[in-house]
């Protein structure tokens, strides 16, 4: 399959060094290393499958495109992002270069599938629309958000045409369904890939700036979306807690900030800690983040909350702990932390359980089978 990636690039910095040490004759990434479609792009290689990018926020005209930093406050970025927002994509003159662009790229590599990722404020429904009667090719569209929280109205527009959704969150993919998609999967976008995903060595600087005994890392603002997962940590903070993040911290929990951790320091962070907390984000009602699979697989005991995916995918128990409340999540933390040598067990177990269900090679091979069904 030639397969057209449709998505926004985040840290472009962190792309541009990996392209840099790309080896000589090797093709460069086309996303940071560190993302989920970098390991989608990797795992099609092996499958013989050829795939290239269209970056949708890439302004037309030039300018440097800079890492997101999301804060609660309203800073002259924000103000000037949510009024942009509020302006059609049709009547944005770099957003209608962007989508002329996006036809010429597609026209020229022929996709038999473009691969929308989520989040898109960019692309309109008529330019999906050409690039299908002028290639005769198929929309796949992949999220880990929900419809109704997070999508704006040139995407609930293009659903229809999209030929298959795949979602984290089964919720989600229903929505999507409702909106006018033609088939869904809940097929987790996200997964491990053994050669990135692994306990890291630790030097003892880094032992030092990382240990903890529970270490969380991720976002958690606005907290009208990451409440449950703010309420987590603020029930542990007797405990002996580090919070990483790339966006700001809230008040509460400000005192256990211990910085930002992107890519492999994220790993290096969870490989220094006794356990994580994976609490979902509010619009996750069923489950299946990205933290799921990557905390299990880099050697790291994880409690997660009781949602019905992490118990879809992994077995309370055997290689996962799931919590209902916050006294059940402080009495695990406790337990678990007085008991290495049960922890250590179960941390092995789900190592072993996601490298034989949930990597990206195996998604391919799950993806494979979803295109042949709906072709």
């Amino acid at each position: 399959m030639r397969i057209l990636f449709i998505a926004a690039l985040h840290h472009p910095e962190v792309l541009q060094a990996a392209i840099a040490a790309a080896p000589a004759g090797q093709q460069p990434p086309l996303f940071p290393t560190s993302t989920a479609q970098n390991f989608w792009v990797k795992a099609l290689q092996k499958r013989g499958h050829l795939s290239d990018v269209f970056y949708r926020n890439l302004p037309a005209w030039g300018g440097e495109l800079k890492s997101l930093h999301y804060t609660n406050r309203w800073t002259p970025g924000r103000i000037a992002t949510a009024l942009s927002h509020r302006i059609p994509p049709e009547f944005n003159p770099d957003y209608r270069l962007r989508n002329q662009n996006l036809v010429k790229k597609a026209r020229t590599f022929k996709p038999d599938w473009l691969w929308m990722v989520g989040d898109n404020t960019v692309i309109t429904a008529s330019t999906l629309a050409q690039i299908k009667a002028e290639t005769g090719c198929k929309i796949i569209y992949t999220t880990g958000t929900s419809p109704i929280v997070f999508s704006r109205p040139v995407e609930r527009k293009a659903a229809r045409l999209y030929d298959l959704v795949l979602v984290n969150d089964y919720y989600h993919g229903i929505q999507w369904l409702e909106l006018g998609a033609k088939h869904m999967d809940c097929m987790p976008t996200v997964a491990c890939d053994p050669e990135f995903h692994h306990p890291y060595a630790l030097t003892d600087d880094q032992r030092n700036a990382f240990s903890c005994d529970i270490a969380f890392v991720g976002t958690l603002i606005p907290d009208n979306l990451y409440s449950r997962r703010i309420q987590a940590l603020e029930a542990l903070k007797d405990f002996d807690l580090g919070v990483w993040s790339v966006h700001d911290v809230p008040p509460s929990l400000r005192l256990f900030a211990r910085g930002s951790a992107l890519g492999g320091d994220m790993l290096e962070v969870l490989s220094a800690a006794k356990m994580t907390v994976n609490t979902h984000g509010d619009f996750m009602r069923y489950g299946g983040n990205m933290r799921l699979f990557e905390a299990a697989a880099v050697g790291v005991f994880q409690l997660a909350d009781d949602l019905p995916g992490v118990h879809k995918w992994f077995t309370d128990g055997e290689n996962i702990i799931t919590y209902k409340d916050h006294d059940d999540l402080r009495a695990k933390v406790r337990y678990y932390l007085d008991h290495d040598t049960e922890r250590e067990a179960l941390v092995q177990r789900a190592r072993e359980h996601v490298y034989t269900h949930h990597t990206y090679d195996q998604r391919v091979l799950r993806l494979e089978e979803l295109v042949a069904a709906s072709s």
